[in-house]
């Protein structure tokens, strides 16, 4: 994600300071544009006003922040960092307390769109943090996005997007047991498509997952392993307020059993592999 975002804002004609783990894709990057190489996360802190980074969960997060060499070592006063991530929204918010005590603001802004979303610049943003210190940022969020939410103080965007993301994956799970009993039952699965396309059923993740399910191509969009980390988060998120999600609970099984399958790294819509097991039948075009 955070590869084709940096992309976008050197084509935009922005000086941008760059890190990665792996070292090789800043240097290729910073061909592209005006960019820097930087050897860490403090080395961009030290070179920039606005920082944007995109990691995997919340351990990563706190590394890249806080850790040694992590941003808040060279963090400017008055700069906005925004943590692109999806991640634990307590985590988020310690995250945050740190840097306003260096006198720098932090903003919570969980993206949706996936890699195509990135790659095209129309990634949707829900942002918690400062209200101020977001419009600042604005104009650099427009340039890797589509779309702005401002959800509220810290933590907020991390729960709407938490909200978000437990929804698709329940829908892919109603989506994928539909799927496989229409196949059982000796329906044509691209009929089925077609009926659930032109009814109350339609949904933008269907018309997106489909093609690919019927094609049997899993390439990765958004990860199942990446998926049930999120579902995690909702489920702990509910769980701090004694709030049951009976549902959530399932599909995160059902992640999880698709992860034992060895399928963790394939796109989460390969949980129907795992129902496809069960019946004996295969859904495909």
């Amino acid at each position: 994600m955070g590869y084709p975002m940096a992309r976008h804002l050197l084509k935009a004609g922005h000086e941008v300071a760059l890190w990665s783990n792996t070292a090789s894709k800043a240097h290729e990057l910073a061909k592209e544009g005006k960019g820097t190489v930087c050897a860490t996360p403090k080395q961009v802190a030290q070179h920039s006003e606005f920082v944007f980074y995109c990691v995997g969960d919340s351990e990563m997060s706190r590394s890249v922040a806080l850790g040694k060499d992590g941003l808040i070592e060279g963090i400017n006063p008055g700069s906005v960092t925004a943590d692109c991530s999806t991640i634990s929204p307590d985590d988020s918010v310690t995250i945050g307390a740190a840097f306003s005590a260096r006198g720098a603001h932090f903003l919570d802004a969980p993206c949706t769109g996936s890699k195509a979303g990135s790659e095209n610049a129309t990634l949707t943003f829900m942002v918690g943090g400062d209200q101020l210190a977001f419009e600042q940022a604005r104009p650099y969020f427009e340039v890797m996005g589509k779309k702005l939410y401002y959800c509220g103080s810290a933590g907020q965007g991390l729960r709407a997007k938490l909200t978000q993301n437990l929804i698709l994956a329940n829908v892919m799970q109603a989506f994928a047991e539909g799927l496989v009993l229409a196949t059982k039952n000796g329906v044509n699965p691209e009929l089925m498509f077609q009926i659930l396309d032109n009814s109350a059923a339609k949904s933008g993740l269907l018309s997106a997952k489909a093609p690919s399910i019927l094609k049997r191509d899993f390439r990765t969009n958004f990860s199942t392993k990446w998926m049930h980390k999120d579902v995690g988060l909702a489920l702990a998120s509910a769980e701090a307020l004694d709030l049951p999600l009976p549902l959530t609970g399932i599909t995160q099984q059902m992640l999880r059993a698709a992860i034992a399958k060895g399928y963790g790294e394939d796109d989460f819509s390969s949980t129907i592999r795992v129902l496809e097991d069960f019946a004996g039948v295969e859904v495909r075009g």
